[in-house]
């Protein structure tokens, strides 16, 4: 045992619970501004010392900011490629991560490791190539173009996630269902599909936020404004509304709000899935 008597076992614990309770709040703290001044009427300055509740609360600000040009048509833009995206690679990966984990073959080590090494590159690294790549297959200046892009770019870490998770999985199962005569897609189909849930779950939120987030391949070969993505129509209206933190703020909101919901939806099997495949991975 760490410590000798129950009395120190407990300050302990209310010590790591002050600590994490700290942390919250420092977290929290520039968020709960940001909605704050959101509702702010005319928050043409920042506050000092800053208040975190409006004396006037409006909702003119979230009017302003969705009834200016394409952005309600960017958020949807964002929308659609980061669920394309998310489905992409969670499926992808998938596949790749299970015949990783319970096929044998040969070369299988050196793909691998070749995979692997792709999380080492930088991203910045790979934009020439990319945009060289894409314009070799007519798809700059498209949304097809940045979910083929950020698919590419997940699978790496998010199949080395979910194989570490396959690994964990008895083989018996494999076994008995291959006795009773399914073969491999069954079995990836029906028995681990379903038991790598938390897993899979994982690999989605991760996909999702990192195509949601995105700001510097979408601004490099987006063009049109009607496809634009969220990130970058903030960033616009960010440059038009400078000195109103209030428009600023709100606009920005609409980019938070789902990735909270998201994590809400998603937390128990995203804790599972981080766990266990960081553990055999």
């Amino acid at each position: 045992m760490i410590f000798a008597n129950t009395r120190s076992q407990r300050g302990f614990q209310i010590t790591i619970l002050a600590v994490l309770c700290l942390g919250a709040v420092v977290a929290m703290a520039p968020m709960v501004y940001m909605a704050s001044t959101a509702f702010k009427p005319n928050a043409y300055s920042p506050e000092f010392p800053p208040t975190f509740i409006p004396d006037n609360p409006t909702l003119k600000n979230f009017e302003t900011a969705f009834s200016s040009r394409n952005f309600v048509r960017a958020f949807f833009n964002s929308l659609g490629v980061a669920v394309a995206t998310s489905a992409l690679v969670t499926t992808l990966t998938a596949m790749m991560a299970y015949a990783f984990a319970r096929f044998e073959f040969r070369g299988k080590n050196p793909i691998y490791y070749s995979v692997l090494a792709m999380m080492m590159v930088p991203t910045m690294m790979l934009i020439i190539p990319q945009f060289m790549v894409a314009r070799r297959l007519g798809m700059l200046d498209s949304l097809p173009g940045l979910v083929l892009v950020y698919t590419a770019g997940a699978m790496a870490f998010n199949m080395f996630l979910l194989r570490g998770f396959f690994e964990t999985l008895p083989r018996e199962l494999e076994e008995s269902a291959l006795i009773d005569g399914a073969n491999h897609f069954v079995i990836f189909a029906r028995i681990m599909v379903p038991l790598a849930r938390p897993a899979l779950s994982t690999v989605a939120v991760f996909s999702f936020l990192g195509a949601w987030d995105e700001y510097i391949w979408a601004l490099t070969v987006l063009t049109d404004l009607e496809k634009r993505t969220l990130p970058v129509a903030i960033a616009n209206f960010r440059g038009q509304h400078a000195s109103d933190w209030g428009l600023v703020f709100a606009a920005s909101l609409t980019a938070v709000v789902p990735t909270i919901l998201l994590f809400i939806f998603f937390q128990r099997y995203f804790v599972k899935g981080i766990t266990a495949g960081a553990l055999k991975g």
